[in-house]
């Protein structure tokens, strides 16, 4: 039996009362994924990522979304914010916290938006990522039957953080999970969406998601992708954005575990005036994976993109970065900018970077560029003259090295998750902050 036949084997009687419309989506995708099968090293846009521990893994579906509140506690973000809590895929009531949303907003699981006005959603999931974008998509559509639904209505604004909590347990069996997330943000509405990515220690199950996000005219979504899922954990994402005239898709996808990852992200400017920023930083351990491919397609003259991607790798991990921007014939008078820069804490770390600008306009401001290097020893020098160790003062350079898209992140918990992440729990008697500053002082000096 080959891969994808049992993966499609777990498609189970629980769908049978799906809507019409959904169970042909469902089969639309099934036959598009047993005709693509999974990608190998042979395609272009997957040469440096093997996805053999997916195909050839044995991953069951959750029956039950069981999950006590000291157990999230334990993964979660102490964050202020309205919550949605999906436990191996599955919806979890009693964990979520939706009970105080302002009006003009909803946040819905998927199988409740479906069951209550499955033609409106219809019209606009699957829209932007098709079965045709990836294998991986064309699987999710196949499977997937839960998820959030976020939408806000013109005008709204959200004052606290919508809390899309993605939990992996660490169970006897293996489990997949193919979640879709689904944002419709109305003109001139704005909120901040996190998708959190978190596990058991000992969790070894495969996550498959789609988001797409479709912002109406001056509309504005901060996004966050959260990715700190155990260890053995294989994670793999594809988040779509639509864009209308002066809106602005605000991308932070920051990747702290899991062993093998993968995330596509792509925004459509579609009209005059749209904005997308992508804010990205990858710090991986041991034999950790993280593969990050992005596409800014600029399909509108006016338009602007602003790309940041910080890679820091330890040990024998392997950091992967392909960055496109592309711009169509009649785009004039856009800007688009993309960076990419990684540093390397061991010799034994790899790193295959590729940024890319497409442009069919004659008139445009465009650039893009990638670095690679290691730390400073004469900077760790004058750390240490200052009385901090060596294990400090080489984790607070490598927090300074991070600093330009740290700076972005507008939300303390998730910016403390990532700097304990990459620079260690420093002893009570240190500030933080002032720490980093000497040491963005030390390497301009």
């Amino acid at each position: 039996m080959s891969a994808p036949e049992r993966f499609l084997e777990r498609l189970n009687a629980r769908r049978e009362n799906d809507p019409s419309w959904v169970a042909a989506r469902r089969q639309a995708g099934a036959a598009r994924f047993a005709a693509v099968g999974f990608p190998t090293r042979r395609d272009e846009a997957w040469k440096y990522t093997d996805v053999r521990a997916i195909a050839e893994g044995d991953f069951a579906l959750a029956a039950d979304a069981e999950f006590s509140a000291e157990r999230l506690a334990a993964c979660a973000l102490e964050l202020d914010a309205h919550r949605l809590v999906l436990v191996d895929g599955r919806f979890n009531a009693e964990l979520s916290s939706l009970d105080a949303l302002p009006a003009g907003v909803s946040v819905t699981p998927l199988s409740q938006a479906l069951e209550a006005n499955h033609e409106q959603v219809g019209g606009s999931l699957g829209r932007l990522a098709g079965v045709d974008f990836s294998a991986f998509t064309a699987l999710n559509t196949a499977f997937a039957d839960e998820g959030a639904v976020v939408r806000l209505a013109p005008g709204t604004v959200v004052d606290k953080p919508i809390y899309v909590v993605l939990i992996s347990r660490a169970n006897e069996q293996a489990v997949m999970s193919h979640p879709r997330v689904l944002i419709e943000a109305g003109a001139r509405s704005e909120a901040t969406v996190i998708e959190h990515y978190a596990g058991e220690s000992g969790a070894a199950n495969f996550t498959n998601v789609v988001t797409e996000a479709l912002l109406e005219r001056g509309a504005i979504v901060n996004h966050y992708k959260l990715q700190e899922a155990a260890l053995g954990d294989l994670h793999v994402a594809s988040i779509h954005a639509d864009q209308s005239r002066d809106s602005r898709f605000n991308s932070f996808n920051l990747n702290l575990g899991g062993s093998l990852v993968r995330t596509d992200l792509v925004t459509d400017l579609n009209a005059e005036g749209a904005e997308a920023a992508y804010y990205g930083l990858f710090f991986l351990q041991g034999r950790q994976h993280v593969d990050n491919h992005t596409l800014v397609n600029h399909n509108a003259p006016r338009t602007f993109s602003n790309e940041s991607y910080k890679g820091i790798l330890d040990d024998r991990s392997h950091g992967v970065f392909n960055g496109k921007v592309y711009v169509k014939k009649d785009a004039q008078q856009i800007e688009a900018y993309q960076n990419n820069a990684n540093l390397l804490l061991s010799d034994r770390a790899e790193i295959d970077t590729k940024p890319e600008l497409v442009i069919y306009a004659d008139d445009v401001k465009c650039s893009h560029g990638a670095t690679t290097g290691q730390l400073d020893e004469e900077a760790v020098y004058a750390l240490r003259t200052r009385g901090i160790d060596v294990a400090m003062a080489r984790g607070l350079l490598t927090l300074a090295f991070a600093g330009e898209v740290m700076e972005q992140v507008k939300l303390n918990e998730i910016a403390e998750r990532v700097e304990r992440a990459v620079a260690g729990r420093l002893p009570e008697r240190f500030n933080l902050a002032d720490l980093v500053e000497t040491a963005e002082a030390v390497q301009e000096a």
